[in-house]
C-alpha cells in the first residue's frame, strides 16, 4: 500500500492544528481587532485589540494573539480606526439636561424679543402644560447687557406661570403670575439671593438663592416624566460618546427615579451622584452611607459657595469692574460651610463645592484645608474653580483638592471676563493646567445644559483654548492650555478618579468595564481645525452596543 502524499499530510496536519486551536481558544462575548485603541492606561498604550467577557475587558493586546487566543459570537473589525474609552464627563447635570428637552429653548437668543417669539412658539405647541419652563438666555449676549424684564410675559401669559432660566441656572425671570403663587413682593430680601426691583415693582429678575422661591411650588414630576427625560438625554449622551455621567446636586427622588430606571432595564446610563445640600438628602443616605449598583453611584454631596460670574453671583474679593462696590455673594454664611465640611469629615461621603469667584474659591480652600489636614486621598473636589487668587493655588496641593474644570466656560466667557473682573484677576481664572500642576491630574466636564454637551468641544477648548466659531485665532491665555493626551486623561480616566471610578471605567485595561467608543478620526493626530468635526461611529456600554 502506498504511503499518502506529502501535500495531503501537511493538509490534515493543519487541519489538526485548526482544529486544536480553535478548541483551545477561551470563548468570549465579543472581541475587537485591527484598531488603534488608546487604551489610557497609566503609559498611554497605543494597542490593537481586546476581549470581552461578562462586560468587561478581560485581555488587551496586538490583533494576532487576541485572535488566537479567543473566539467569539460578536468579533468587531475597527478597520484602523481609533478606539476610546467611554467619555466621562466630570460635572454636568444628567437630569436637568433631559428635562430641558421638553421645555423652551433659549440658548443663543440674540437678544429678548428673539426669546419672546420662542416661548410663544412653544406655548402655542403645548396648550396644555401648567407652567412655562425653559432655560438658555444670557444677557450677556442682548444689546447693551441688560437683565430683561417680565413686561411682555405678564402682557402673554396673565394666568399662567412662567419661569426662565438664566444660561448657567443661577438666575431666572418668572412672570407675575408665578411670582404671585410664590408670595414674592417688591422689596423683599433674601440670603444669598436678590430679588430684583425697580420702581417698587418686581422685574421678575430673581438671582440664586431667590430662583428657588420659584422652583420650590412647582409640582413635582412623575415617573412617567423621568422616563421621557433620561432616555432622551442618555440618546444625546451615547451619540457624544458619552458612557458615564457626573450629575451635580440631585434630590433623593431624582435618584430613586434613575435607580427604578437602571434595575428596569431602561437606563444605561453610568452615573455618579452627588446629593444636593439639603437635610432630606442627608437624612436619607448619610446614616447608611454612600449606595452603588452596577451603574450608579452615590457617594457625593453638592454645595455651592457663591453664584455665577455672568450673572454677578460670583463672590469676589475685589469689587465687579462693571458694578460700583459690587462684591457678589456667599449663597450661605461662611459658618455652613465649615460645618458641612465638619459633617462630611465623619462619613464616607465626598464633599463637592461650587465655587466661581476668587473669594468664594478661597473660603472653601480654607475650610478644607482646615479638615483635611494635608495630604489625602479623599477627593473633596471644588467645582469650577473659575478665578483664583494667585496666593491660594497651592491650597489645592497642600490638601489634595481636586479642582473639577469645564474648558467651555473659558471660551464662552472670554468675551466679557475681562470687563467683571480686569485683566490681572483675569491671569487666575480659567488657568486650567496651573491647576492641574497642583495634583498632577485634572477632571474636565461640560457642565451642560449650561454649556453644550459635547466632549469633544471640551477636548478642543482644553487643548486649543478657542471656542466653536475658532476665536480666538491665537487662542484664549494659551499658557494654561493642556496637551491633548492630559486632556483625554480629563475626560476618560481622570473624570473617572474624581468619582472613585478608575478601578471601573475610563481606562481600557483588563478587569475594567467594557466602555468604549469607535471614533471616524483620531482626536491625538488630525489638526485642531478638525477636531469639532469628529464623528462617534459607534458606542459600547458593558461590551453592548448602544449607539
Amino acid at each position: 500500500m502506498r504511503a499518502p502524499r506529502l501535500p495531503v499530510i501537511v493538509f490534515l496536519i493543519a487541519i489538526s492544528t485548526l482544529l486544536a486551536s480553535c478548541h483551545n481558544r477561551q470563548r468570549v462575548d465579543l472581541i475587537l481587532h485591527n484598531g488603534r485603541v488608546y487604551t489610557v492606561d497609566g503609559s498611554f498604550l497605543v494597542s490593537e485589540a481586546f476581549a470581552v467577557k461578562g462586560g468587561r475587558i478581560i485581555a488587551v493586546g496586538k490583533s494576532k494573539d487576541i485572535l488566537n487566543a479567543y473566539t467569539a459570537d460578536s468579533v468587531v473589525d475597527a478597520h484602523g480606526q481609533p478606539v476610546y474609552p467611554g467619555f466621562i464627563d466630570a460635572h454636568a447635570h444628567f437630569v436637568g439636561y433631559g428635562r430641558g428637552l421638553f421645555e423652551v429653548n433659549l440658548y443663543d437668543c440674540k437678544d429678548w424679543n428673539e426669546a419672546i417669539g420662542r416661548i410663544k412658539t412653544f406655548a402655542a405647541a403645548h396648550p396644555n402644560e401648567p407652567w412655562i419652563r425653559g432655560r438658555g438666555w444670557d444677557q450677556n449676549k442682548f444689546p447693551g447687557k441688560a437683565y430683561p424684564d417680565n413686561a411682555s410675559l405678564d402682557q402673554l401669559f396673565p394666568n399662567k406661570p412662567v419661569l426662565l432660566q438664566r444660561v448657567d441656572g443661577h438666575a431666572a425671570i418668572a412672570n407675575s403670575k408665578a411670582l404671585t403663587m410664590a408670595g414674592i413682593t417688591a422689596g423683599q430680601k433674601i440670603a444669598g439671593g436678590e430679588i430684583e426691583t425697580k420702581n417698587n415693582h418686581l422685574t421678575g429678575v430673581l438671582i440664586d438663592n431667590a430662583v428657588e422661591l420659584v422652583t420650590r411650588i412647582i409640582p413635582p414630576a412623575s415617573k412617567a416624566d423621568y422616563e421621557k427625560w433620561l432616555l432622551a438625554a442618555q440618546k444625546n449622551c451615547f451619540a457624544q460618546g458619552l458612557t458615564t455621567i457626573t450629575d451635580c446636586g440631585l434630590m433623593y427622588t431624582d435618584v430613586e427615579m434613575i435607580d427604578t430606571l437602571q434595575r428596569e432595564g431602561k437606563l444605561q446610563m453610568r452615573i455618579y451622584v452627588m446629593l444636593s445640600d439639603d437635610t432630606a438628602n442627608y437624612n436619607r443616605y448619610l446614616p447608611r452611607g454612600p449606595y452603588k449598583t452596577n451603574r450608579l453611584y452615590v457617594k457625593g454631596i453638592k454645595a455651592y459657595a457663591d453664584g455665577a460670574l455672568g450673572s454677578r453671583g460670583a463672590c469676589l474679593l475685589a469689587p465687579y469692574l462693571d458694578k460700583a462696590d459690587w462684591y457678589g455673594f456667599l449663597l450661605h454664611p461662611a459658618v455652613h460651610y465649615d460645618s458641612l465640611a465638619a459633617l462630611s469629615i465623619k462619613t464616607d461621603f465626598q464633599l463637592c463645592t461650587h465655587a466661581i469667584g476668587d473669594s468664594g474659591n478661597r473660603m472653601v480652600l480654607h475650610v478644607y484645608n482646615k479638615y483635611l489636614k494635608g495630604s489625602n486621598d479623599r477627593r473633596w473636589r471644588i467645582e469650577h474653580a473659575q478665578v483664583v487668587n494667585e496666593n491660594d493655588f497651592d491650597l489645592f496641593g497642600k490638601a489634595s483638592v481636586i479642582p473639577s474644570v469645564q474648558p467651555t466656560h473659558a471660551t464662552s466667557d472670554m468675551y466679557w471676563a475681562k470687563d467683571r473682573i480686569g485683566e490681572e484677576r483675569l491671569k487666575g481664572a480659567y488657568a486650567y493646567l496651573q491647576l492641574l500642576q497642583q495634583n498632577g491630574w485634572l477632571p474636565l466636564g461640560t457642565d451642560f445644559p449650561v454649556e453644550d454637551i459635547s466632549p469633544f468641544k471640551t477636548f478642543y477648548a482644553a487643548v486649543a483654548r478657542k471656542d466653536a466659531k475658532g476665536f480666538p485665532a491665537d487662542g484664549f491665555q494659551m499658557e494654561n492650555a493642556l496637551t491633548r493626551e492630559q486632556a483625554l486623561r480629563g475626560i476618560t480616566v481622570w473624570a473617572a478618579k474624581a468619582d472613585f471610578l478608575e478601578q471601573e471605567v475610563g481606562s481600557i485595561e483588563a478587569g475594567k468595564k467594557a466602555d468604549f467608543i469607535i471614533l471616524d478620526k483620531d482626536l491625538m493626530q488630525v489638526a485642531d481645525s478638525e477636531l469639532l468635526g469628529v464623528k462617534v461611529e459607534r458606542t459600547y456600554s458593558g461590551g453592548k452596543r448602544v449607539m
